[in-house]
């Protein structure tokens, strides 16, 4: 994440929700642009270069989901969802198109504010740039701190700045179980408000794309939380 002032592009195509979330935001010393579609989306994108993008689900020309993914494979960039219904399915699909974050709406800008402030935190938290020199590999799976890049059997995988940050925090804290709240600490910064869906939609999206399918890797211990374990080579 970029030191200078974070840069937000707001993409939603009620116009009154646009201004509002784009006049509360300037206010916070934030830098901001917006668009109404995913058209005028994309090329705000690729000019702005935002840090992290506001994106309504509901676009009149792509889907927000097709969108959150386009705009994932371009950049490392953060992503908050909006969507205007509180469904599990919707939800999850959101995080695996991309998605850091989401909230329902209505919602409070307030709440928002929150949680791009959390996002972004997060995603410069100290843990995370300690032993910056160093390569991880774990069996197949090689994480490169440097150039915050995870590879799997030598290919690049793409992970939102949550997840890498999960992974970092584990493959750097083995055989220790860590409950969800002290995960919700340590890679959310933030209070633990009975968020174990949340822990565990992260956690089960991150076994997938690190091809850990038997949860050797990232285990599950019933009743207290998760724990890395890594192979005897390693």
């Amino acid at each position: 994440m970029k030191t200078t002032t974070p840069k937000i592009l707001v993409i939603d195509d009620d116009v009154a929700i646009r201004n509002l979330i784009h006049r509360f935001l300037s206010l916070q010393s934030y830098r901001l642009e917006s668009a109404a579609d995913g058209e005028s989306a994309l090329s705000a994108f690729e000019t702005f270069q935002p840090d992290l993008v506001v994106l309504d689900l509901n676009l009149p020309d792509i889907s927000g989901f097709d969108l959150c993914k386009m705009l994932r494979n371009k950049a490392d960039v953060l992503v908050v969802m909006l969507t205007c219904l509180n469904n599990t399915q919707q939800i999850l699909q959101g995080f695996e198109q991309g998605a850091d974050d989401y909230l329902t709406k209505p919602f409070d800008l307030h709440i928002l504010l929150a949680r791009i402030k959390a996002i972004l935190r997060r995603s410069t938290h100290p843990n995370f740039r300690k032993n910056q020199s160093q390569i991880i590999v774990s069996d197949r799976l090689e994480i490169d701190p440097q150039a915050c890049e995870v590879r799997l059997d030598d290919y690049p995988i793409a992970l939102t700045a949550l997840e890498y940050n999960l992974l970092y925090f584990l493959v750097n804290n083995p055989h220790r179980v860590w409950k969800r709240s002290e995960l919700v600490n340590e890679i959310w910064n933030e209070e633990y408000l009975k968020q174990d869906r949340k822990v565990d939609v992260h956690i089960g999206q991150l076994r997938r794309k690190i091809g850990d399918t038997d949860n050797q890797l990232i285990q599950t211990i019933r009743g207290q939380g998760y724990k890395f374990e890594p192979p005897h080579n390693y």
